[in-house]
């Protein structure tokens, strides 16, 4: 796993995320460099429970986890973490009614910043001729790009995108990705397919076994848990029955009766 340094954007000492009873991420201790950092991971390894919980919209199940150098668990500064926070979810059915431009003010609204950050946003992410179109009418790499600017209006420090890439095609993928990098000095996402992040990133890690491991790396198989014996069953009579792995050892309960036998 990538040495934490003091370069690090994200420190994790002893993390553990679970979802739904599982381990989707075992304790582990890393750290996430500043760049493009990619998390990729087959269906249901958990990669979004992992990038919101490294967003810290989920609290960690075990150990420590530590953003731009900001303490999780320290709830007098996590305000001020998260408006250094951009985070794309990878489904946002509740904005399908907002124009592009509603949806960018409301994030900007949320966040405390001006008017002037809307329009300069939507120009960066050449969105100003679809700004009065409803989110849920737009083709996916617009919609993309849209929930881009409302993440970042901003302009955060380390951005978190849950699948930006997935619903869109070679091309539209290609011109998007420079976009992307551009948003923050770290940006965080997440696919289905190492595949399809190692081009763009600066770094790939890959989400298996509930272990993550860099690209090209195989996690390691998780311990078989130690076999329990069972209980031995009581019998009646003068022998008891002692029920053992592969075999079954017969013992008197009475050494006295034993050992006066073995008397000559």
């Amino acid at each position: 796993m990538t040495v934490i340094v003091e370069t690090s954007a994200i420190v994790a000492r002893g993390l553990g995320v679970r979802h739904g009873g599982r381990w989707v991420l075992r304790p582990s201790s890393f750290g996430l460099p500043e760049g493009m950092v990619g998390i990729a991971g087959q269906d249901p390894s958990g990669r979004s429970d992992l990038l919101a919980t490294l967003a810290t919209l989920r609290r960690p199940h075990a150990g420590r986890l530590e953003v731009l150098g900001f303490d999780v668990r320290n709830r007098a500064t996590l305000r001020r973490l998260r408006t250094r926070i951009g985070f794309l979810p990878a489904r946002a059915r509740w904005a399908a009614g907002f124009t592009v431009h509603d949806l960018v003010s409301y994030a900007a609204y949320y966040q405390r910043r001006s008017p002037s950050s809307v329009r300069d946003v939507l120009t960066a992410l050449e969105l100003s001729d679809a700004a009065a179109w409803p989110y849920g009418e737009l083709p996916a790499d617009l919609r993309v790009r849209a929930g881009l600017a409302a993440a970042c209006v901003h302009r955060p420090q380390i951005a978190f995108l849950d699948e930006p890439l997935t619903l869109l095609g070679d091309a539209a993928r290609a011109e998007l990705v420079p976009l992307l990098a551009g948003l923050a000095p770290t940006v965080v996402l997440t696919a289905p397919s190492a595949a399809w992040l190692t081009p763009w990133c600066d770094h790939v890690y890959v989400l298996e076994r509930a272990r993550l491991v860099p690209a090209g790396e195989t996690a390691p198989l998780a311990a078989p848990p130690a076999r329990e014996l069972p209980e031995p069953e009581p019998h009646h009579g003068h022998w008891h029955l002692v029920r053992r792995p592969q075999r079954m050892i017969r013992r008197p309960q009475n050494m006295n009766m034993v050992r006066r036998a073995a008397v000559p």
